[in-house]
Parts: C-alpha cells; structure tokens; sequence
C-alpha cells in the first residue's frame, strides 16, 4: 500500500462513472483530466451517514472549483449502480440528488489500493483526497478517519494555495501575498 503520493504521478485509473446517469456507459480516467487541476476523493460506502454530506457539500461548491480550473471525481468500491441508486434517492431521504460531478466505482479495488486508501480488512476506501495538478502529479493528499467528514473550504483554500505556485502560510487566503 503505497504511504506517500505527493511530488509523483497520480496513479492512473479508468473506471466505470455516473457521467453518463442514464447508460452508465461513460468512464473516468486519469487521461481525461489532462491540462486540468483535479479533486480525487474517496469515500467508504453509498447510503452512509457523513459521506452524502461530503458529497453534496462539494457538488454545491463545484463552480467554485470550476472557477480555478478544477475538476471533481468522488470513488467508492460500491458499483455504478448503487451510486446511480443514491443519485437519484433525494436529499432529504439520505440520497444525494443532482450532482455536479461524476462518482466513479472501484469495486476491484484496485484504484484505492494504488492511491493506498484502501481499509483491506473492510473492502472499502478510507477517506482520501488527492489534488492533481494538470501534469498528473500528485500536489496533496489527505486521508482521516471515517467519522469525520473533510472541509471544502479548506479544500478549495489548499487548491487555491497551490495554484500560487508560491510559499503560502499557514492560514494563507486568496488574495493574500506569498512568502
């Protein structure tokens, strides 16, 4: 399982998505986010309790990402139905509606065992979220424990920081100078 992504290549993936709600034809692959800045994010299971809050909490915030040039991918070991089930449950049933990015399956595990997320004893991912600059390199990566759910305001903050090119400190903000 590898421990450390940050400064090497994103490991590639190709995997089956809700791109495409209807045929679920459509797949997502590292190569499809060439010359883009890219959110990576896995999530443990579909119909949980603190995972759609992460889930709808980014696709509400998505312009935002799209504003800076960056693309979103959710991925869990669930299949690319029962994300499909869980899109189109509502909201207020513990679904997800709408979103404005696609979830992407990895039922094989192999994409979350290469992006060393994956809990092999339970089968699932751990949550981990990965930044990849737009030459595929692996620029952040964070990984906490199941119970507790990520910011996305710190998120957009760490993206936003990277795009600096710069030295940012800590608490650094849009707008601010670099070291």
């Amino acid at each position: 399982m590898a421990s450390r992504l940050v400064g090497l290549p994103a490991p590639h993936f190709e995997m089956k998505s809700t791109k495409d709600l209807e045929t679920l034809e459509e797949k997502v692959s590292l190569s499809d986010y060439e010359g883009e800045w890219l959110v990576l994010f896995f999530y443990p299971k579909d119909f949980t309790f603190v995972c759609p809050t992460e889930i709808t909490a980014l696709s509400d915030r998505y312009a935002d990402f799209a504003d800076n040039g960056c693309e979103i991918v959710g991925v869990s070991t669930d299949t690319e139905f029962v994300h499909r089930a869980w899109i189109n449950t509502p909201r207020d049933e513990n679904g997800l509606g709408d979103l404005n990015y696609p979830l992407a399956a990895d039922p094989t595990h192999r994409v979350s065992r290469n992006y060393g997320v994956l809990n092999e004893d339970e089968g699932v991912a751990l949550r981990g979220l990965f930044i990849i600059d737009p030459e595929g390199i692996v620029r952040y990566q964070v990984v906490t424990d199941d119970n507790v759910g990520r910011s996305v305001d710190e998120t957009l903050r760490v993206l936003q920081a990277l795009q600096t090119g710069g030295l940012c400190a800590a608490d650094w903000k849009p707008g601010q100078s670099t070291l």
